[in-house]
C-alpha cells in the first residue's frame, strides 16, 4: 500500500517549487534532500552547469525497466499564482499534470516498495530535466544508462500508450520591405507573406494529410511603427501518425514552399525532429501492465500518445518506452492546470504493482 498523505504533501511541495526548463536546480536540491530523509539511495547525473537528473537504481546497478518522469515545467503564466491549491480532490498549480503528478506518484511507489519489501528494487527511477525544451535530460540518461523498457509518466488518464506520434517543429520566417504604412503593398509586407506561407502549408496538410495535427504559434513581426514590417516569424508544430515518413513529408512541404516563394522571401528550418514508434502489445512489459490492470479491475483502453515527449529520444537509443501517467493532458500548459489526486494515488498503486510483478 502507498502512503496517500505523504504523496499529497510531496506533490504540493513539488508544485510550489518553480522549475521551468533550465532552472530546475531548486527542485532537484529539494528532491535529493527528500530522498535522503526517506533513506532512498540515488545518483545525481549532471547534465549541464549543475543541472541534472536524479537516478534511483537497484543495488546491483542494473535493471531492465526504468520509470521516467520530467520535473521541469513550461514558464509560469503568472509568477504570483503558480503554486499549489487544493479544491476537494483536485490539485491545481503549474506542473500539476505535466508532470509533477506522475513524478510524485513514481517516487511514492519506490518509497512504498522499499518499506513493504525486503528485496532489492526491480526497476529504476529517473527524474529528468529539460523535457519542455531540448530533452537534454533524456539524452543524458540514454547516453549513460542502458535499459530494455521505460515507463514514462506523462498524462494519459492512466491508460497505457504503446504508440507515439512523430513530431516536427518548423521555424518559419518571411521577409518584406519596410516602407511608410500609407505606401504599403501586399507583396512587400512580411506579415502578408507569412499568412500566404502558412496557408500554403495548411492547405496541403488539410487536403493531402488530414490526420496530421498542426499548431501555429509564436507569430510575431518586427516592430515597424507606422510602417510595413520587413520580417515576420512563426513556429509550426506537426504531430504525425507513424505511417508518415518524416523525411518525405518535410521534403514535400519544402518543395511546395519554394515553388511559391523565392529564396530571399522566406526561410524554412527544421528545429526538432522526433520519430514516432509503435510497440507490440505482446511484449513482456505490455503484457505485465495488462495483467496489473486486470488484477485491479481497471479500465484498459490503450491508445496512441499524440503529443511530444522524451519517449522518442529513449526509443532512438534502443529503449522501448510506454507512456502511462495520471491526469488529462488537455489541462497541461494552461492557466487552469490541475490533476485529480485520486488518479495520482491510482498511478502510484499501479507503478508499485508493476514493480511487484517484475
Amino acid at each position: 500500500m502507498i502512503n496517500s498523505e505523504r504523496l499529497q504533501k510531496l506533490l504540493t511541495e513539488m508544485i510550489d517549487i518553480y522549475s521551468p526548463s533550465g532552472k530546475e536546480t531548486e527542485l532537484t536540491d529539494f528532491l535529493q534532500l527528500y530522498m535522503k530523509e526517506h533513506n532512498l539511495s540515488y545518483e545525481f547525473q549532471e547534465v549541464e552547469n549543475e543541472r541534472g537528473n536524479i537516478i534511483v537504481m537497484p543495488e546491483s546497478g542494473e535493471c531492465d525497466t526504468i520509470f521516467v518522469g520530467h520535473i521541469d515545467t513550461v514558464p509560469a503564466f503568472d509568477y504570483e499564482n503558480y503554486e499549489s491549491d487544493i479544491y476537494e480532490n483536485e490539485i491545481y498549480g503549474l506542473g500539476a499534470v505535466d508532470m509533477k503528478g506522475g513524478c510524485a506518484a513514481m517516487i511514492e511507489s519506490f518509497l512504498s516498495f522499499q518499506e513493504n519489501n525486503k528485496k532489492d528494487f526491480t526497476a529504476g527511477l529517473a527524474l529528468v530535466v529539460g523535457e519542455e525544451e531540448s530533452g537534454d535530460g533524456a539524452y543524458a540518461l540514454s547516453k549513460d544508462y542502458s535499459f530494455r523498457w521505460a515507463v514514462i509518466g506523462e498524462p494519459t488518464n492512466l491508460q497505457p500508450c504503446y504508440g507515439h506520434f512523430g513530431y516536427v517543429e518548423i521555424a518559419l520566417a518571411a521577409y518584406g520591405q519596410k516602407v511608410h504604412a500609407s505606401l504599403s503593398k501586399p507583396d512587400k509586407n512580411a506579415v502578408k507573406k507569412m499568412m500566404d506561407y502558412l496557408n500554403i502549408i495548411i492547405n496541403y496538410i488539410e487536403k493531402d494529410v488530414s490526420d496530421i495535427i498542426y499548431n501555429i504559434r509564436d507569430l510575431s513581426s518586427s516592430q515597424a511603427g507606422f510602417a510595413t514590417p520587413d520580417r515576420c516569424e512563426a513556429y509550426l508544430d506537426l504531430h504525425l501518425p507513424t505511417r508518415y515518413p518524416i523525411g518525405v513529408l518535410t521534403a514535400e512541404i519544402e518543395d511546395l514552399i519554394f515553388r511559391n516563394f523565392k529564396n530571399n522571401e522566406v526561410n524554412y528550418s527544421l528545429e526538432t525532429i522526433h520519430h514516432g514508434f509503435e510497440l507490440t502489445e505482446k511484449g513482456m512489459l505490455p503484457q505485465l501492465i495488462k495483467q496489473v490492470f486486470e488484477k485491479h479491475k481497471f479500465e484498459y483502453k490503450p491508445f496512441f500518445f499524440k503529443s511530444d515527449s522524451d519517449a522518442p529520444i529513449l526509443w532512438q537509443s534502443g529503449i522501448k518506452p510506454i507512456i502511462l501517467g495520471p491526469g488529462d493532458i488537455s489541462y497541461a500548459h494552461t492557466k487552469e492546470e490541475y490533476i485529480n489526486f485520486n488518479e495520482v494515488e491510482k498511478a502510484a498503486e499501479t507503478y508499485l504493482s508493476i514493480m511487484n510483478e517484475l
